[in-house]
């Protein structure tokens, strides 16, 4: 009988363990409390956020609401940029670069405001009664439901707290519940870091009323006026006024407590709102149905987050807490938690830009001070456009419209500062904020790069090959023009090649290293402007075609884009960031800005442009490989990419280097999984998850490309719901021992789909016949035609050998489904 049931136990416990695993496969899970706000854990519906920090005898939650910026209604351009413009040229031709810097300070950089600061709301506090001493601590963040739920036992009692942003509700609710009526007793109140013009009191209602105003900042009144309200209903106990700010629950069975925000934005020019009204209007969602509203959540959130799933097995390291199996990350094989931070990045997406709202900015929208780390603007030579790197490929195309009306906004107060070089069109530089300000801020060697248009459009033209949807690209196809106008006018000759060429401008955010020296950012022709107005050129003729534009239009863009300056391979083999053959290869910057045409450009590629592939590829050698949290985020996507995926595995490992550190740039992950810089910048996050995705599939470069950056640790996995360009979705594929098995695609407006593989390929169980290296007759899928780099006379060349591909031309219908595997299916 002892042996008998020694058995049962056993087996029982080895179901535990795999249920224990199961459960925790898509949970950040800890053992102990946040201590630090990076280690604290995210919700978010969009419009408000909220970090949670689990302590169980001061619980916290730090709130954030989407539209709380310092500042006001305003534009920053400079008017002396007209008058000034000839001269800087002429210095930078001449050779006088320094000269040429120190005058773009005052004629070209802002001389009102840099950019106003994204805001905190406050912080609600819940302070419990009789809970000194607790065990069996738990809290996770479940982000396949978007719910943080902390657990512990204290006095013999289990106690369990549920929060979540709702997003139909738009409330934070968070239910505390005990396994002993009459055990929960805690006073709540807000605190926040404005030092004025902020009220705490209690509403008529009985609510927790903090009333607040947004900073003034470098001169702009702040006019950001908000309400946060906290409603507290008690199922036992009592609940009762203590203060004038303050609310009391005792001896409580359960409670549930329902947090709105409201605030006085309209749009980036309208502040007439009502804060309190609004704050109000949502409240009117509270005193439902608990169980009901939170299955209402979980539905509207699983909307979103269920369209992709990975499976890249698991092993013990799941059983332990979060930060933990992050700092055994590179040396221990976990497969899963790559499979989690992959996740985890839609996760934040989803919770941090909802349609309707303000994009996601360099915190998506969690932010505890008042001013968030450089000033958490919409930093747009790199930051915010990584934000939605993953937006179209992870199926969440949705998330990608608050950052494309963030586009269409800036584009029509970059009217202004096309207008301050005498141009037509629009631009902007390299920052705005929620007023959309396009000015050059920070100063001639940062805000110096007029070129921002041509990487907003880029997202715009990316979308519609996604999609195919003609009527979305007529309503974005103006846009893309106007950045077009700008450069037909501003494009200048430069003179030693008679190239033309972006001038003033500088390569974010780097300088040359010339006869040894740093001495000057601002230049002509880097590289990244050549490949992005080069892109958008190409895009925009592409869309003209389809919009039925006259030819002079497109014309006149073909003849400006051959004349364009070209890409260069250096003297030591590598692309060259600038026009002249500045690059250092000791120069280990964060930014990779001259990489642009390989990702997220689509210019250089390993089948149609093979010297700048290998170029690029000693250029990111040269750079290295640990940097700051983003950067790290962005050498994935190019090592996959490269088509490298043991070196884009490295750099997930780099990337998931512990720190809690919140200062200095050593890059690495906080506990919470937040990207740190550090500080936390979100576009780490955001940035992985592209890459992850590359490594599984690509669609740029003429076909749909199946596991074209496998890494070796990766050996078997399952993949669903990628989207593909061309209107293609992977809706499943599985690979062993590193080889794809099946793959199951879905064409969603038909067309050709052209495959890429490692391994020849069966269609519904019949051979398929490989097809030559011809152009593909999709044009959502075809590459953007190359120019002829520019080679130096003594460069080292080697057009490496690639693993041997097949190419397959299948003809599809729209919504029928095709499955392709590597052997006869009834083998």
């Amino acid at each position: 009988m002892t042996r008998k049931w020694l058995i049962l136990i056993f087996i029982f416990c080895c179901i535990s363990g795999k249920i224990t695993a199961h459960d925790n496969s898509l949970k950040l899970w800890y053992d102990k409390p946040a201590k630090q706000w990076v280690e604290a854990l995210p919700l978010g519906n969009g419009r408000i956020g909220a970090m949670v920090f689990g302590d169980p005898a001061h619980e916290r939650f730090q709130l954030n609401e989407e539209t709380v910026w310092g500042g006001s209604p305003h534009n920053n351009t400079n008017p002396n940029a007209k008058e000034a413009l000839p001269r800087i040229r002429r210095l930078i031709f001449e050779g006088k670069n320094k000269e040429a810097q120190e005058l773009c300070g005052p004629a070209i950089c802002s001389q009102s405001a840099n950019g106003m600061p994204y805001q905190t709301v406050g912080t609600l506090h819940l302070d419990f009664e009789g809970i000194n001493q607790y065990d069996d601590f738990y809290r996770d963040l479940d982000i396949e439901k978007a719910i943080a739920t902390t657990r512990f036992t204290a006095n013999g009692i289990t106690y369990i707290r549920e929060a979540f942003t709702s997003f139909p509700d738009r409330l934070l609710i968070i239910k505390l519940t005990a396994s002993k009526k009459k055990s929960i007793s805690f006073t709540a109140h807000y605190t926040t870091p404005y030092t004025e013009n902020t009220e705490f009191c209690i509403s008529p209602r009985k609510e927790l009323q903090l009333n607040g105003k947004a900073n003034d900042h470098e001169g702009i009144e702040g006019k950001i006026r908000f309400t946060a309200l906290t409603r507290i209903d008690n199922n036992g106990g009592t609940l009762k006024v203590t203060s004038d700010s303050t609310l009391q629950v005792k001896n409580a069975d359960s409670v549930t407590l329902y947090v709105s925000i409201g605030t006085n934005f309209i749009n980036y020019k309208d502040v007439s709102g009502d804060a309190l009204k609004a704050a109000r209007q949502y409240m009117k969602q509270a005193g439902k149905n608990y169980t009901k509203r939170k299955e209402a959540h979980i539905a509207a959130y699983q909307q979103y987050f269920n369209r992709v799933s990975l499976d890249l097995g698991s092993n013990d390291q799941i059983k332990k807490p979060t930060d933990r199996r992050v700092r055994e990350f590179s040396s221990v094989t976990d497969p899963q938690m790559a499979a989690l931070y992959f996740q985890f990045g839609r996760y934040l997406l989803i919770c941090s830009s909802q349609p309707g709202g303000q994009a996601a900015n360099l915190q998506g929208i969690w932010n505890y001070q008042l001013r968030a780390p450089w000033d958490g603007k919409y930093t747009t030579d790199i930051n915010v456009e990584m934000n939605y790197w993953p937006a179209e490929t992870t199926a969440l195309s949705e998330m990608h419209e608050p950052f494309l009306q963030l586009v269409k906004e800036v584009a029509i107060q970059g009217r202004e500062s096309a207008s301050m070089y005498s141009c037509r069109g629009w631009t902007l530089h390299h920052n705005t904020d929620i007023w959309r300000t396009t000015g050059a801020v920070d100063g001639a060697k940062y805000g110096v790069w007029p070129t921002c248009n041509a990487w907003f459009c880029q997202h715009l033209w990316d979308r519609y090959l996604f999609s195919g949807d003609k009527n979305y690209l007529a309503e974005v196809y103006p846009i893309m023009r106007g950045a077009c106008e700008f450069y037909l006018d501003f494009l200048v000759r430069e003179p030693k090649n008679n190239w033309l060429v972006v001038a003033p401008s500088y390569s974010p955010e780097n300088s040359p290293s010339v006869n040894g020296k740093r001495g000057f950012v601002i230049v002509a022709g880097t590289t990244m402007d050549n490949q992005m107005v080069y892109d958008l050129f190409y895009n925009t003729i592409q869309a003209a075609n389809l919009m039925n534009e006259n030819t002079a239009f497109t014309d006149s863009l073909q003849t400006v884009a051959n004349h364009l300056a070209p890409m260069q391979v250096g003297r030591w083999g590598q692309l060259q960031e600038w026009m002249e053959d500045w690059d250092n290869p000791q120069d280990h910057h964060r930014h990779v800005s001259h990489l642009w045409g390989l990702y997220p450009g689509r210019q250089i590629s390993a089948y149609h442009s093979p010297v700048l592939f290998e170029a690029a590829k000693t250029s990111l050698t040269a750079r290295g490989d640990h940097s700051t949290g983003w950067s790290m985020g962005w050498k994935v996507c190019l090592w996959a990419r490269l088509l490298d995926g043991n070196h884009a595995y490295k750099l997930i490992t780099e990337q998931l280097h512990p720190t809690t550190d919140e200062r200095g740039q050593n890059g690495g992950t906080y506990p919470n999984l937040f990207d740190a810089h550090p500080p936390f910048q979100i576009d780490g996050n955001f940035g992985c998850t592209a890459g992850i995705t590359e490594m599984f599939v690509q669609s740029h470069d003429g076909a749909v490309h199946l596991l074209p950056a496998l890494p070796d640790v990766w050996e078997r996995g399952v993949i669903k719901g990628i989207r593909c360009r061309g209107g293609f979705l992977l809706e499943e594929m599985k690979w062993e021992k590193g080889q794809m098995q099946t793959a199951t695609i879905c064409s969603t407006i038909g067309g050709t789909l052209r495959i890429r593989t490692g391994s020849p390929l069966y269609l519904n169980g019949e051979k398929l016949e490989p097809v030559e290296q011809a152009p593909c007759n999709n044009p959502l899928l075809q590459p953007q035609p190359i120019r002829k780099p520019l080679i130096a006379a003594n460069a080292p060349l080697s057009i490496p050998q690639y693993k041997e591909t097949y190419i397959y031309d299948i003809t599809t219908d729209v919504g029928k489904k095709y499955t392709l595997s590597t052997r006869p299916m009834n083998h």
